[in-house]
């Protein structure tokens, strides 16, 4: 029996407890859900009341305001929802972002509807979740998921503003909005450059890519991308421009496009948007089935699309020495051991996957603090870096060269803060989990290991708050 999205992260969540020999008490506390809000509400639509469901799960409240994306899509179910509010603690855990885990999602197709429509039922689900305090900039912070973006995120802040326009921190109720909106330059992209960041990290340690069968750097790697969306586009043009990869795959709704010579990533992007898919596209083989783009012989599988997509009917299929888990729990449990049993290496979700989160807990530190990043330093770095100038030239009694001049008075705008803050906690994180996975005897893989880390350190908080109120 094929076993569920939360299944398969409380199996993780099961074993790595039991590594850490956590109290039952303490166990039943991370693992379950603090709460889950459904609703039901009905909006007037062409003179016809459409009823839609929603839910919004808090997983563990230890910091606050939880944090966890809202995705519209027709298959949205509560169990999907639960599952993904878990692996977003975990998430914050593992890259010490200090908020707890949720999750929300409507289920609609946004396709059936149009933009008017769309926004009328979002800010009629943002004043039923807002009414109960499952949106809140210090309790319940949403950001955009699958079938939301920036223009839904623009109307929940909004209608939030509305309903409390004594909040002063009104703005932060939701990450992900329009720059102009109170959002943040990188966010689109935080997510894909994430995980090209732990990427990075990972090759830089040679034992672990060879762990896997591979060596060397990430240049001249053969990848294969499953989705183009928010994650997959920004994370292989930037793998592929900066760290010299080779795209051969690519995977989306409609079906697969290989070729062993190479594909530009552009050239298929602007195709996509073009033609409303990938079928048709003259330079590589196509494939009518999107999946099996998974079972092609690859360095490194990036699944980047939905959860479940590697199960135990494929995983002895899948060829790729590395599987970079872009997407929410695209591995199943059972397809994990089997993965691990073939000696493929998979660097997990919780920790690829957890650029977003890093980028929008900066937005919300911006937006909280009223102010933008970079604005009190600018001209002191411009200042100090004239002054090094200077102090060379007189040593050397020579000119600096103006290529080196300029190079120092670099100016560094939010951009460069924001990627430079996402580099070093992927970097850091990565360091963390693989200490854990080369100390502990019994942890097997990365995965387990990334588990092992978070839940630690959600145990130890919620120990030390038990502690403090006695």
């Amino acid at each position: 029996m094929t076993q569920t999205f939360l299944q398969s992260v409380n199996r993780v969540y099961d074993r790595s407890a039991a590594i850490l020999n956590l109290p039952e008490g303490l166990s039943e506390q991370i693992k379950l859900c603090n709460s889950v809000y459904q609703v039901r509400f009905s909006v007037k639509i062409q003179d016809k009341l459409h009823v839609f469901t929603g839910w919004r799960a808090n997983h563990s409240e230890h910091r606050l305001p939880v944090k966890g994306g809202l995705r519209f899509a027709p298959f949205v179910d509560q169990q999907e929802i639960e599952a993904m509010a878990a692996l977003m603690s975990y998430k914050c855990a593992v890259v010490d972002v200090p908020f707890g885990g949720a999750k929300g999602g409507l289920c609609i197709n946004p396709k059936e509807y149009s933009v008017d429509q769309l926004e009328k039922i979002t800010r009629r689900f943002t004043q039923e979740l807002a009414q109960k305090g499952y949106i809140s900039p210090s309790l319940n912070v949403p950001a955009p998921d699958l079938g939301t973006g920036e223009r839904e995120m623009a109307w929940i802040a909004d209608t939030y503003r509305i309903l409390k326009p004594e909040d002063l921190n009104s703005l932060a109720c939701v990450t992900g909005k329009p720059v102009t909106q109170g959002g943040i330059v990188g966010r689109a992209d935080a997510t894909g450059r994430g995980l090209q960041f732990g990427l990075q990290e990972f090759f830089r340690h040679s034992e672990d890519v060879k762990s896997c069968g591979l060596s060397g750097s990430l240049e001249g790697k053969r990848v294969v991308v499953q989705g183009l969306g928010n994650v997959g586009y920004p994370a292989i043009k930037h793998l592929v421009k900066d760290d010299g990869v080779k795209l051969i795959g690519v995977a989306v709704h409609d079906g697969a496009v290989v070729n062993e010579n190479g594909l530009d990533v552009n050239s298929i992007s602007e195709y996509i948007k073009e033609h409303s898919g990938i079928t048709g596209f003259p330079d590589g083989k196509y494939i009518s089935q999107p999946a099996k783009v998974l079972e092609v012989d690859c360095d490194i599988l990036i699944p980047a699309a939905l959860e479940g997509q590697i199960t135990k009917e494929n995983a002895h299929r899948i060829r790729a020495s590395l599987i970079a888990e872009g997407a929410n729990g695209p591995t199943t449990f059972e397809a994990d051991e089997i993965l691990t049993s073939m000696g493929k290496l998979v660097i997990p979700d919780i920790f690829l996957n957890a650029g977003g989160v890093t980028v929008s807990y900066f937005e919300w530190i911006k937006n909280i603090s009223h102010i933008r990043f970079g604005r009190m330093e600018r001209r002191l770095d411009e200042v100090r870096g004239e002054r090094i100038v200077s102090l060379v030239e007189s040593m050397v009694n020579k000119s600096v060269p103006e290529n080196i001049v300029q190079s120092m008075l670099f100016d560094v705008d939010e951009l460069d803060l924001i990627y430079s803050g996402l580099e070093d906690t992927m970097r850091s994180a990565y360091q963390r989990i693989r200490e854990v996975w080369r100390a502990r005897k019994e942890v097997p893989d990365l995965r387990t290991a990334a588990f092992v880390l978070a839940v630690e350190k959600i145990a130890r908080y919620y120990q030390e708050m038990v502690g403090n109120n006695q």
